[in-house]
């Protein structure tokens, strides 16, 4: 009986302090909502309850870990049971990242990457003088190479590519620049070219000129200033004592032009003998002189900043010659060396590539990058280096980690005497077997020192 008693006190409870228990629900029929008015407040109330069966528990409103407090929480998600799956999860998660990561750069690493624009296409050579002339004046110009534009597009050129147009005097196809910032009058005005470049620009093509660090006019003001010792001009070109009685001149050496005869002039301004390694009209510049190499670089930013693509560097072999002035061997040593004076009866190691060349080319090289820094306008560098071995002419690609040239100039299938399979065979394979990894080859197979492919292999073989 007291069992019984206790059972029921345990159920029966005050309405105002009642717990509540998820096992059971308040009957209402029996619940009374409202306490008598007229009863004490203090008097007992009781509530009945009715238990319910399993069927009828209402879980609508119960959520995962509902009422649990966050001790709890952390104690059951602690346990090792939740705590090692949900670890392994994550560093599998970690693993999965680093090997995607690492995949992706290995790829990147291994594959090729996408050609830049001047190794997508051919580029086309101008020798603007007899290309277009627009004025009937009987000299090519810019306006005129602007006028062709469309017809070059239709031949799938990607690249134009236009020889000296400096104001300059008539040697030696134009390469001996009177002023390198200045477009010569019979090809038309700075206005011209600005609108060439953009005309160029417009057809999604590029633009490389050339360029002629080695040497300038005779005209040229450096020189005049040079010719009488005006300030730092001075010591900007290579100038040495000589003898010159009569009309005859005693060269210092027995160095030759590339034309022949002596590469030694005597100036009767300065009373004294001035280098050249081409005509005497083109006096070379000595880049041993720092102020030299500077100007050389304000004038390659002068044309980037016109919008040029690239530039054609032309006879850097000669940029430095040696500082002792022996005289270079002879081919033949029985010749007499008063009759040497053809350029090919010289060995010229004191006036060809020599120690210190490759630091200027690299030089020139920065200069460039510092305008291609912007997406899409990377600039283009070549070289000319005709007539050197293949070796040598590998070396202007720089080295694994120094740059140089994109590529130097490959002239090699324009001196074939034949147009025979083997000969081409020779010419290509001996190119990539000395070709450095990684580098970019290309082939000439014309330019203004040689006449039309047609016309030297035949129709027939074109």
């Amino acid at each position: 009986m007291a069992e019984k008693k206790s059972k029921r006190d345990s159920i029966g409870m005050d309405v105002k302090g009642c717990r509540t228990n998820n096992g059971f629900v308040q009957n209402e029929d029996i619940l009374e909502k409202d306490p008598d008015p007229g009863s004490p407040m203090d008097s007992p109330q009781h509530c009945s309850v009715g238990i319910l069966g399993p069927r009828e528990l209402d879980f609508k409103d119960i959520q995962p870990y509902a009422g649990m407090p966050k001790e709890v929480l952390f104690h059951f998600s602690g346990q090792a049971r939740y705590r090692v799956p949900r670890e392994v999860l994550f560093w599998l998660t970690v693993a999965a990242v680093l090997v995607l990561t690492a995949g992706t750069i290995a790829m990147i690493a291994v594959s090729p990457k996408c050609l830049d624009w001047w190794q997508a296409g051919p580029m086309y050579q101008i020798y603007p003088r007899s290309f277009k002339d627009s004025d009937q004046d009987g000299n090519g110009d810019l306006k005129g190479i602007q006028d062709k534009l469309d017809y070059i597009t239709t031949l799938n050129i990607k690249t134009v590519w236009i020889t000296s147009f400096y104001k300059s005097s008539l040697k030696d196809f134009r390469h001996a620049i009177v002023d390198f910032r200045e477009i010569d009058p019979i090809f038309g005005t700075m206005k011209d070219f600005e609108n060439l470049v953009a005309a160029i620009h417009d057809r999604g093509l590029k633009l490389i000129i050339d360029f002629i660090p080695n040497h300038t006019s005779d005209k040229h003001a450096w020189f005049q200033w040079s010719r009488t010792r005006t300030g730092k001009y001075a010591d900007y070109y290579i100038w040495h004592n000589c003898s010159h009685e009569n009309g005859i001149t005693t060269p210092p050496n027995n160095w030759l032009s590339v034309y022949g005869n002596s590469s030694w002039h005597f100036d009767d301004v300065r009373n004294q003998c001035y280098f050249h390694q081409f005509t005497k009209e083109q006096p070379d510049l000595n880049f041993r002189n720092p102020d030299v190499q500077e100007e050389i670089k304000e004038i390659i930013q002068f044309w980037l900043s016109k919008g040029v693509d690239g530039f054609s560097f032309e006879a850097v072999k000669f940029l430095l010659e040696a500082k002792h002035l022996r005289d270079e061997i002879q081919v033949n040593k029985t010749q007499t060396p008063d009759t040497v004076t053809h350029y090919a009866e010289l060995y010229h190691d004191f006036t060809t590539t020599q120690v210190g060349m490759h630091d200027i080319v690299r030089s020139l090289r920065q200069t460039m990058d510092q305008h291609s820094r912007e997406p899409g306008r990377y600039r283009f560098m070549g070289t000319e280096a005709y007539g050197d071995s293949i070796d040598r002419t590998m070396m202007y690609y720089g080295l694994p980690f120094i740059q140089e040239a994109d590529f130097p100039f490959n002239d090699y299938l324009t001196r074939l005497d034949s147009p025979f399979g083997n000969s081409v065979f020779e010419v290509i394979t001996s190119w990539m077997k000395h070709l450095p990894e990684g580098k970019w080859p290309n082939w000439m197979i014309g330019g203004p020192d040689n006449a039309r492919l047609t016309s030297r292999l035949g129709e027939r073989i074109c």
